[in-house]
């Protein structure tokens, strides 16, 4: 393509494309030798396209380590505590990625729970990470009612809630905290492991909910890991 558009605009003078990196990449898909069998545990498992973003990434991820990745999307809202092993325990991972609203959630939790205690690779994307926030406060701290405020604003025990910002906004729409923001690695962590042991990192964001910090030592001292946090350790990122 890229010579033809040259071609076309008159362009002749012209170094011949390299295309070896890209042939090796090629080569590598062609010749995977592993296989790596995913739950992707979501509320619009209907519309295959609303995680497209997260089939793309966790394909690529698979090419960095010589995997194919056998993702399977599982419907949350047919998940219970009673039937989650029957359902994920013939995965290598689980990942709960974003959404909105309440619809699901509880399925979610459900997943999350197995994967916490039979030791499963998990890995929460937005509304993945509120809820599993709110399973660690449910069946670890013993907090049986805890909610993230997006679903239950009546929560007792409100581990996920609104940052100070969003809270005098009422005309939501593209009011977002939006763009990116630096985050300080905590060392010897998965996340640092993840990033090659740098301190801090800059990754763009799109909430309006976040880790109450009112839960903060509760969770720390029943082993919860905060990886990342903002550079004056005011947000959990």
């Amino acid at each position: 393509m890229d010579q033809v558009v040259l071609e076309k605009l008159g362009l002749a003078d012209h170094p011949a494309a390299d295309l070896t990196d890209w042939q090796k990449l090629v080569d590598k898909i062609s010749r995977l030798s592993k296989s790596i069998k995913i739950a992707l545990v979501g509320k619009y498992t209907d519309l295959p396209d609303a995680y497209i973003s997260v089939h793309e990434a966790l394909k690529h991820a698979g090419y960095a380590v010589d995997s194919r990745i056998d993702l399977h999307s599982i419907n949350s809202e047919e998940i219970t505590n009673d039937n989650a092993g029957e359902k994920l325990s013939e995965f290598d991972g689980i990942i709960v990625p974003g959404g909105f609203g309440q619809r699901g959630t509880e399925g979610m939790i459900s997943a999350i729970k197995f994967a916490r205690e039979n030791d499963i690779p998990f890995f929460g994307v937005c509304l993945g990470m509120q809820m599993a926030s709110v399973e660690f406060a449910r069946d670890v701290l013993g907090l049986k009612k805890a909610n993230s405020a997006e679903m239950d604003p009546d929560t007792p025990d409100p581990v996920v809630g609104l940052m100070d910002s969003q809270k005098k906004i009422t005309k939501i729409g593209g009011t977002m905290r939006l763009g990116a923001y630096k985050a300080e690695i905590k060392a010897g962590s998965k996340t640092a492991e993840a990033y090659d042991n740098v301190s801090e990192i800059s990754r763009r964001h799109r909430h309006r909910y976040e880790f109450n910090n009112a839960y903060r030592q509760q969770f720390e001292e029943a082993g919860m890991v905060f990886s990342g946090t903002s550079p004056d350790h005011s947000l959990v990122e």
